[in-house]
């Protein structure tokens, strides 16, 4: 049985995983008007890992014998002023979400749910992955993104990407 707590930042958890598949999905939307289909690729895969992110949590809950409220996804922003604002808010919206996976590892350890604290492992790795390949948009845009070689080899590195599903044993 899961804690209380525990449970309700869990069940949480979810709902904003399923909003960063729709904030992903939207910032893929803004690559494809924009012509950078490489870029549009990199998003969409990036909303797929998203959607099972929140699907892991949710099937750990039902687990434990927990239940799970989906709540309706706020809409996800759509207008940016550039390219680099969107590689930014990416960024600062992976920060927000190691935020939130630390603050429930937290809770779980407080509590001694090692169970719960063993499953959030891979998630606690999988953020700083996440970070790091958001960051290094963010730079490699700041390098180079001005020059139109340079962001058309970026956005066919990106094309490159393909869906790998998590493989994470609850």
């Amino acid at each position: 049985m899961l804690d209380e707590k525990v449970a309700k930042l869990l069940n949480t958890q979810i709902n904003k995983e399923f909003y960063s598949a729709y904030l992903y999905l939207s910032f893929s939307n803004y690559f494809t008007q924009q012509g950078l289909d490489g870029f549009a690729n990199w998003y969409s895969v990036q909303a797929q890992e998203e959607r099972d992110h929140a699907l892991l949590f949710m099937k750990y809950m039902q687990n434990n014998d927990a239940v799970v409220t989906l709540e309706a996804v706020e809409q996800p922003i759509g207008k940016f002023a550039d390219y680099a604002s969107v590689l930014s808010a990416s960024l600062e919206h992976e920060r927000y979400v190691t935020g939130l996976i630390n603050n429930i590892y937290d809770a779980a350890h407080t509590v001694k749910d090692y169970r719960t604290v063993q499953f959030l492992d891979w998630f606690v790795k999988e953020q700083g992955e996440e970070e790091k390949n958001a960051g290094d948009l963010v730079r490699k845009m700041e390098l180079y993104g001005s020059d139109p070689k340079a962001l058309y080899m970026l956005d066919s590195e990106l094309a490159a990407r393909t869906y790998a599903a998590p493989t994470l044993t609850l």
